[in-house]
Protein backbone atom coordinates (compact mmCIF):
# COMPACT_ATOMS: atom_id res chain seq x y z
CA UNK A 1 0.00 0.00 0.00
CA UNK A 2 1.28 3.48 -0.47
CA UNK A 3 2.35 5.20 2.86
CA UNK A 4 4.16 8.05 3.47
CA UNK A 5 6.49 7.42 6.12
CA UNK A 6 10.05 8.36 8.32
CA UNK A 7 12.83 6.42 8.81
CA UNK A 8 14.32 8.55 11.53
CA UNK A 9 13.58 11.52 12.83
CA UNK A 10 14.31 15.20 11.14
CA UNK A 11 12.57 17.83 8.66
CA UNK A 12 10.04 17.38 6.37
CA UNK A 13 12.57 16.38 3.75
CA UNK A 14 11.93 12.98 5.85
CA UNK A 15 8.69 12.13 4.98
CA UNK A 16 8.79 9.55 1.83
CA UNK A 17 5.83 8.15 -0.11
CA UNK A 18 6.66 4.60 0.12
CA UNK A 19 4.73 1.02 -0.81
CA UNK A 20 4.58 -0.92 2.76
CA UNK A 21 2.59 -3.82 3.79
CA UNK A 22 -0.81 -3.83 3.95
CA UNK A 23 -1.50 -3.97 8.15
CA UNK A 24 -3.95 -6.13 9.21
CA UNK A 25 -6.82 -6.34 11.76
CA UNK A 26 -6.10 -7.70 14.98
CA UNK A 27 -8.67 -8.68 17.82
CA UNK A 28 -10.78 -6.16 18.67
CA UNK A 29 -9.48 -3.83 15.35
CA UNK A 30 -11.42 -3.22 11.95
CA UNK A 31 -9.37 -2.18 9.23
CA UNK A 32 -10.45 0.78 7.66
CA UNK A 33 -9.26 1.90 3.97
CA UNK A 34 -8.80 5.67 4.70
CA UNK A 35 -9.89 8.27 2.06
CA UNK A 36 -8.54 10.83 4.14
CA UNK A 37 -6.22 11.78 6.60
CA UNK A 38 -6.03 14.83 8.94
CA UNK A 39 -2.78 16.68 9.37
CA UNK A 40 -2.56 17.70 12.98
CA UNK A 41 0.77 20.11 14.46
CA UNK A 42 1.63 17.02 16.26
CA UNK A 43 2.38 15.27 12.77
CA UNK A 44 5.14 17.60 12.48
CA UNK A 45 6.29 17.57 16.18
CA UNK A 46 6.66 13.46 16.07
CA UNK A 47 8.28 13.82 12.47
CA UNK A 48 10.69 16.00 14.34
CA UNK A 49 11.57 13.54 17.33
CA UNK A 50 9.95 16.06 19.46
CA UNK A 51 7.81 13.63 21.44
CA UNK A 52 10.41 10.43 21.18
CA UNK A 53 10.95 10.11 24.74
CA UNK A 54 7.08 10.64 25.47
CA UNK A 55 5.89 8.09 22.94
CA UNK A 56 7.06 4.59 21.79
CA UNK A 57 8.03 4.47 18.32
CA UNK A 58 8.85 2.03 15.76
CA UNK A 59 10.24 2.74 12.29
CA UNK A 60 9.21 2.98 9.61
CA UNK A 61 6.87 5.92 11.02
CA UNK A 62 3.67 6.23 9.13
CA UNK A 63 2.52 9.49 10.61
CA UNK A 64 -1.12 10.70 11.36
CA UNK A 65 -3.69 10.04 13.61
CA UNK A 66 -7.34 11.12 12.09
CA UNK A 67 -8.67 9.01 9.75
CA UNK A 68 -12.59 8.73 7.33
CA UNK A 69 -12.64 5.96 5.18
CA UNK A 70 -14.65 2.80 4.82
CA UNK A 71 -14.58 -0.39 6.59
CA UNK A 72 -12.74 -2.79 5.19
CA UNK A 73 -12.74 -5.51 7.68
CA UNK A 74 -15.45 -5.55 10.33
CA UNK A 75 -15.09 -6.52 14.05
CA UNK A 76 -18.18 -6.68 16.34
CA UNK A 77 -19.78 -3.18 16.08
CA UNK A 78 -19.29 -2.48 12.15
CA UNK A 79 -19.60 -3.63 9.09
CA UNK A 80 -17.49 -3.98 5.98
CA UNK A 81 -18.65 -1.25 3.63
CA UNK A 82 -19.53 1.30 6.84
CA UNK A 83 -18.43 5.17 6.36
CA UNK A 84 -16.37 5.51 9.23
CA UNK A 85 -13.65 7.75 10.98
CA UNK A 86 -11.20 7.71 14.23
CA UNK A 87 -8.91 9.21 16.06
CA UNK A 88 -6.11 6.70 15.55
CA UNK A 89 -3.61 7.23 18.14
CA UNK A 90 -2.23 3.91 19.54
CA UNK A 91 0.50 2.54 21.94
CA UNK A 92 2.94 2.34 19.73
CA UNK A 93 3.75 5.28 16.96
CA UNK A 94 3.97 2.95 13.80
CA UNK A 95 1.13 2.25 12.05
CA UNK A 96 -0.74 5.83 11.23
CA UNK A 97 -3.18 7.47 8.86
CA UNK A 98 -1.27 8.70 6.05
CA UNK A 99 -2.04 5.56 3.98
CA UNK A 100 -4.04 3.33 1.89
CA UNK A 101 -5.10 1.36 4.78
CA UNK A 102 -5.00 1.37 8.91
CA UNK A 103 -5.94 -1.07 11.49
CA UNK A 104 -7.71 0.78 14.95
CA UNK A 105 -9.18 -0.53 18.07
CA UNK A 106 -12.90 -0.88 17.76
CA UNK A 107 -13.26 1.34 20.67
CA UNK A 108 -11.47 4.04 18.78
CA UNK A 109 -14.37 4.06 16.05
CA UNK A 110 -17.73 6.31 14.87
CA UNK A 111 -19.81 6.26 12.11
CA UNK A 112 -18.69 9.38 10.35
CA UNK A 113 -21.17 12.20 9.82
CA UNK A 114 -23.21 11.55 6.73
CA UNK A 115 -23.58 14.95 6.32
CA UNK A 116 -20.06 15.22 5.97
CA UNK A 117 -17.27 14.27 2.93
CA UNK A 118 -14.34 11.86 4.10
CA UNK A 119 -12.59 15.40 3.44
CA UNK A 120 -14.17 17.00 6.23
CA UNK A 121 -14.83 13.60 8.28
CA UNK A 122 -11.28 13.35 8.43
CA UNK A 123 -10.78 16.94 9.65
CA UNK A 124 -13.01 16.22 13.22
CA UNK A 125 -11.68 13.18 15.40
CA UNK A 126 -7.93 14.67 17.40
CA UNK A 127 -9.76 18.12 17.22
CA UNK A 128 -12.74 17.88 18.32
CA UNK A 129 -11.80 15.34 20.73
CA UNK A 130 -9.71 17.14 22.08
CA UNK A 131 -11.67 20.15 22.82
CA UNK A 132 -14.23 18.00 23.90
CA UNK A 133 -12.18 16.19 26.64
CA UNK A 134 -10.96 19.72 27.73
CA UNK A 135 -14.06 20.87 28.02
CA UNK A 136 -16.55 18.15 29.57
CA UNK A 137 -13.89 15.90 31.04
CA UNK A 138 -11.50 17.97 32.82
CA UNK A 139 -12.72 21.28 33.04
CA UNK A 140 -16.12 20.52 33.80
CA UNK A 141 -18.08 23.47 31.89
CA UNK A 142 -21.67 23.31 32.74
CA UNK A 143 -24.59 25.47 31.56
CA UNK A 144 -24.05 29.07 32.27
CA UNK A 145 -20.39 29.57 32.76
CA UNK A 146 -18.40 31.28 30.87
CA UNK A 147 -15.34 30.31 28.99
CA UNK A 148 -12.25 31.82 27.27
CA UNK A 149 -11.33 29.68 24.35
CA UNK A 150 -7.67 31.25 22.46
CA UNK A 151 -6.61 30.56 19.36
CA UNK A 152 -10.12 30.17 18.75
CA UNK A 153 -10.14 30.20 14.35
CA UNK A 154 -7.72 26.97 14.79
CA UNK A 155 -9.06 23.25 14.62
CA UNK A 156 -9.14 22.43 18.33
CA UNK A 157 -10.34 26.11 19.39
CA UNK A 158 -13.21 26.55 16.61
CA UNK A 159 -14.88 23.05 17.83
CA UNK A 160 -14.10 24.17 21.57
CA UNK A 161 -16.50 27.75 20.06
CA UNK A 162 -19.36 25.21 18.96
CA UNK A 163 -19.06 22.85 21.80
CA UNK A 164 -18.99 25.26 24.42
CA UNK A 165 -21.55 27.32 22.50
CA UNK A 166 -23.35 24.47 22.53
CA UNK A 167 -23.40 23.17 26.16
CA UNK A 168 -24.84 26.49 27.02
CA UNK A 169 -21.90 28.54 28.11
CA UNK A 170 -20.81 32.19 27.44
CA UNK A 171 -17.96 32.01 25.29
CA UNK A 172 -15.24 34.14 24.99
CA UNK A 173 -12.39 33.91 22.16
CA UNK A 174 -8.96 35.23 21.11
CA UNK A 175 -8.19 35.55 17.44
CA UNK A 176 -6.56 37.83 15.28
CA UNK A 177 -8.66 40.56 13.97
CA UNK A 178 -9.08 38.95 10.06
CA UNK A 179 -10.60 35.86 12.13
CA UNK A 180 -13.16 38.03 13.94
CA UNK A 181 -16.40 37.67 11.78
CA UNK A 182 -15.56 33.48 11.06
CA UNK A 183 -15.20 32.96 15.38
CA UNK A 184 -18.57 34.97 15.72
CA UNK A 185 -20.17 32.68 13.21
CA UNK A 186 -19.01 29.79 15.19
CA UNK A 187 -20.55 30.80 18.28
CA UNK A 188 -18.56 33.31 20.05
CA UNK A 189 -20.19 35.86 21.82
CA UNK A 190 -17.16 38.11 22.62
CA UNK A 191 -13.78 37.78 20.44
CA UNK A 192 -10.89 39.69 21.72
CA UNK A 193 -7.82 40.55 18.84
CA UNK A 194 -4.87 39.22 21.00
CA UNK A 195 -2.68 41.24 18.44
CA UNK A 196 -4.28 44.40 19.12
CA UNK A 197 -5.04 44.42 22.80
CA UNK A 198 -3.61 42.66 26.10
CA UNK A 199 -6.20 39.75 26.05
CA UNK A 200 -6.02 40.17 30.20
CA UNK A 201 -7.44 43.67 30.21
CA UNK A 202 -9.99 42.81 27.38
CA UNK A 203 -11.69 40.07 29.41
CA UNK A 204 -11.41 42.07 32.68
CA UNK A 205 -13.23 44.92 31.28
CA UNK A 206 -16.01 41.87 29.65
CA UNK A 207 -15.64 39.63 32.90
CA UNK A 208 -14.43 41.92 35.63
CA UNK A 209 -15.04 38.84 38.34
CA UNK A 210 -12.90 36.69 35.58
CA UNK A 211 -13.91 33.45 33.73
CA UNK A 212 -14.94 30.05 34.90
CA UNK A 213 -12.81 28.46 32.35
CA UNK A 214 -9.61 29.31 30.36
CA UNK A 215 -8.93 26.82 27.49
CA UNK A 216 -5.45 27.52 26.59
CA UNK A 217 -4.21 26.11 22.95
CA UNK A 218 -1.49 28.21 23.11
CA UNK A 219 1.27 27.44 25.76
CA UNK A 220 3.82 29.73 26.83
CA UNK A 221 3.20 32.97 28.13
CA UNK A 222 -0.53 32.87 26.95
CA UNK A 223 -0.80 30.15 28.89
CA UNK A 224 0.78 31.69 32.45
CA UNK A 225 -1.29 34.92 31.69
CA UNK A 226 -4.67 32.98 31.91
CA UNK A 227 -4.27 32.31 34.95
CA UNK A 228 -4.52 35.75 35.88
CA UNK A 229 -8.34 36.01 34.51
CA UNK A 230 -9.37 32.81 35.76
CA UNK A 231 -11.94 33.74 39.29
CA UNK A 232 -10.98 31.96 42.15
CA UNK A 233 -11.95 28.14 41.62
CA UNK A 234 -11.73 28.40 38.20
CA UNK A 235 -9.89 25.94 35.77
CA UNK A 236 -7.20 26.53 33.30
CA UNK A 237 -6.58 23.78 30.99
CA UNK A 238 -4.61 23.40 28.55
CA UNK A 239 -3.24 21.12 25.86
CA UNK A 240 0.52 22.04 26.80
CA UNK A 241 2.35 21.33 29.82
CA UNK A 242 2.19 23.80 32.27
CA UNK A 243 5.44 25.32 33.23
CA UNK A 244 4.56 26.03 37.28
CA UNK A 245 1.40 24.57 38.50
CA UNK A 246 2.09 25.64 41.76
CA UNK A 247 1.94 29.37 41.06
CA UNK A 248 -1.76 28.81 39.15
CA UNK A 249 -2.70 26.89 42.29
CA UNK A 250 -1.70 29.70 44.43
CA UNK A 251 -3.96 32.13 42.49
CA UNK A 252 -6.80 29.82 43.95
CA UNK A 253 -6.47 28.29 40.27
CA UNK A 254 -7.14 24.34 39.10
CA UNK A 255 -4.57 23.68 36.92
CA UNK A 256 -5.68 20.90 33.77
CA UNK A 257 -3.31 18.95 31.13
CA UNK A 258 -5.10 17.44 28.50
CA UNK A 259 -3.10 15.34 26.25
CA UNK A 260 -6.92 13.18 24.11
CA UNK A 261 -7.56 10.31 24.14
CA UNK A 262 -9.47 8.28 21.54
CA UNK A 263 -13.13 7.28 22.64
CA UNK A 264 -15.25 5.86 19.86
CA UNK A 265 -18.28 6.62 22.32
CA UNK A 266 -17.09 10.26 22.47
CA UNK A 267 -17.15 10.82 18.97
CA UNK A 268 -20.27 9.26 18.04
CA UNK A 269 -21.80 12.13 20.39
CA UNK A 270 -20.13 14.64 17.80
CA UNK A 271 -21.39 12.68 14.85
CA UNK A 272 -24.78 13.50 16.43
CA UNK A 273 -24.49 17.23 16.96
CA UNK A 274 -22.86 17.19 12.94
CA UNK A 275 -25.86 15.43 11.64
CA UNK A 276 -28.25 18.14 13.75
CA UNK A 277 -26.46 20.74 11.90
CA UNK A 278 -25.00 22.06 15.48
CA UNK A 279 -21.32 20.89 14.73
CA UNK A 280 -19.33 21.78 11.56
CA UNK A 281 -15.84 21.68 10.38
CA UNK A 282 -14.18 23.97 8.08
CA UNK A 283 -10.96 22.33 5.91
CA UNK A 284 -8.63 25.21 4.97
CA UNK A 285 -6.88 23.23 2.16
CA UNK A 286 -6.33 19.98 0.97
CA UNK A 287 -3.41 18.25 -0.55
CA UNK A 288 -2.54 14.47 -2.21
CA UNK A 289 -1.00 12.12 -0.21
CA UNK A 290 2.44 13.09 -2.09
CA UNK A 291 2.63 16.23 -0.76
CA UNK A 292 2.03 15.74 3.12
CA UNK A 293 5.57 18.04 3.39
CA UNK A 294 3.63 20.69 1.44
CA UNK A 295 1.17 20.03 4.26
CA UNK A 296 3.24 19.99 6.54
CA UNK A 297 4.81 23.42 6.08
CA UNK A 298 0.94 24.75 6.68
CA UNK A 299 0.38 23.40 9.52
CA UNK A 300 4.09 23.95 10.78
CA UNK A 301 2.99 27.83 9.94
CA UNK A 302 0.79 27.86 13.08
CA UNK A 303 -2.05 30.45 11.43
CA UNK A 304 -4.51 28.01 9.49
CA UNK A 305 -8.15 29.05 10.16
CA UNK A 306 -9.86 25.40 10.22
CA UNK A 307 -8.00 22.39 9.49
CA UNK A 308 -5.76 20.81 6.94
CA UNK A 309 -6.25 17.47 5.17
CA UNK A 310 -4.63 14.74 3.00
CA UNK A 311 -6.17 12.90 0.12
CA UNK A 312 -5.88 9.62 0.31
CA UNK A 313 -8.15 8.06 -2.62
Amino acid sequence: MKAIAIMDFGGRNRLQLMELPRPEAGAGEVLIKVHAAGVNPVDWKIREGLLRTRLPHQFPVILGWDAAGVVETGGKKFRPGDEVYAYCRKPIVQHGAYADYIAVPESSVALKPRKFSFLEAAAVPLAALTAYQALFDAAGLKRGQTVLIHAAAGGVGGFAVQLAKERGARVLATASAAKHDYVRGLGADEVVDYQGVDFRKAIRKLCPDGVDVVFDTVGGAVQTRSAEVVKRGGVLVSILAFADTAAIEKRGVRPEYVFVCPNGKQLAKLTELAEAGRLRTRVEQVFPLKDAAKAHALIEAGHSTGKIVLRIS
